[in-house]
């Protein structure tokens, strides 16, 4: 079994004969999950009809349902997270002009192709992101525009957050940290909204329910297709008004879709049966990061826990993503993907 006979069944996903007893684990990212069969036969028996006249049955029910799990009014599914940050971004500031404030690392500022000045005329402002994925709250309240109207400034409307924090490793926000932003949300007629793509990896995480994070959000996006297993689909949700006016975003972006009951159907699976995984999946990172202790290439930073950050001691450019462990031994392989490294590579443990 070779390096170069394993990437080419990996990227075609057939085993080869010499490959075939290998137990694969790709940690490229949670968005290579696939449906099983029972997600599968949801997606095939989902009753359908036209989405973008409101009618697709299933679409109805996911969105219901979603705004019900997550204590909102309303929800819309989407094709995507990065058009619902976007669509998010786009219903808070109403004007071309208005200015959100983000995290200089988050997922929205860095990887979202600066899409809210692209397409949406809206500019950003960054405050610091720490460590941990919070920022400290007097760099953000100093962030705030207060010469509104004066023509020279824009005018502030949004502070965006996001939980679990990608760049920063999964980390997940302290509830106290969410109160104090609302706060000053309010304090300054403000609004807020969560790039939650794995927010229900952070409710699990905290053992809290969902809706007991993101009471002090006004919105968020929910990714239904990475840890939760769906195919494709995001949730955004929020107030009915906001609901109405994301539609219309959602129709100018390019995002309505048709029968879209079938990828619906597996979004509400996610949601009511393989968000309850999730625990399951911190247990396996758990074992992984044990797993890895065995190794001399990297070292535990203990400041940052619970994480475990790993410094590869030669592979400095490589690419090290899929990783092998054979639970039975103190033996872990790795595989040099299509991936850059830039310093470190971080695990949740």
């Amino acid at each position: 079994m070779t390096f170069r006979c394993i990437t080419e069944c990996l990227s075609s996903s057939r085993w080869c004969k010499c490959c075939a007893g290998a137990r694969v684990v790709d940690l490229r990212s949670d968005t290579v999950t696939r449906p099983g069969a029972e997600m599968r036969k949801v997606m095939k028996e989902a009753e359908v009809g036209d989405d973008v006249m409101g009618q697709d049955p299933s679409v109805n029910d996911l969105q219901t349902s979603a705004a019900h799990m997550f204590g909102m009014e309303a929800a819309l599914f989407v094709p995507s997270g990065t058009m619902s940050n976007l669509i998010a971004v786009m219903v808070h500031c109403r004007e071309r002009g208005d200015e959100m404030i983000v995290g200089d690392l988050s997922h929205l500022h860095i990887y979202e192709q600066g899409g809210s000045a692209q397409l949406a005329g809206v500019h950003s402002t960054s405050v610091t992101t720490l460590p941990d994925g919070t920022f400290d709250l007097d760099q953000l309240e100093s962030k705030i525009r207060h010469g509104f109207p004066d023509p020279h400034y824009p005018r502030s409307r949004l502070i965006c957050v996001e939980n679990t924090h990608n760049i920063q490793g999964g980390r997940v926000l302290p509830l106290s940290f969410l109160q104090e932003v609302r706060s000053l949300a309010d304090k300054y007629d403000l609004k807020v909204h969560m790039d939650g793509a794995r927010v229900m990896n952070a409710a699990v995480a905290l053992g809290v329910s969902i809706k007991t994070i993101l009471q002090h959000t006004h919105t968020v996006s929910v990714c239904l297709s990475k840890g939760l297993g769906s195919p494709v689909g995001t949730v955004l949700s929020g107030p009915s008004e906001f609901i109405s006016r994301a539609v219309r975003c959602r129709k100018a972006l390019g995002g309505g879709m048709r029968q879209a009951g079938i990828l619906a159907a597996a979004g509400k699976m996610s949601l009511v049966k393989m968000a309850s995984r999730l625990e399951e999946d911190h247990r396996n990172a758990k074992t992984f990061a044990r797993g890895l202790g065995y190794l001399h290439v990297f070292r535990r930073d203990k400041s940052l826990t619970p994480l475990l950050r790993i410094h590869f001691k030669v592979l400095s450019t490589i690419n090290v993503v899929v990783g092998v462990i054979k639970l039975k031994a103190p033996v872990c392989n790795f595989l040099v993907v299509e991936r850059q490294l830039h310093e470190s590579i971080e695990i949740k443990s």
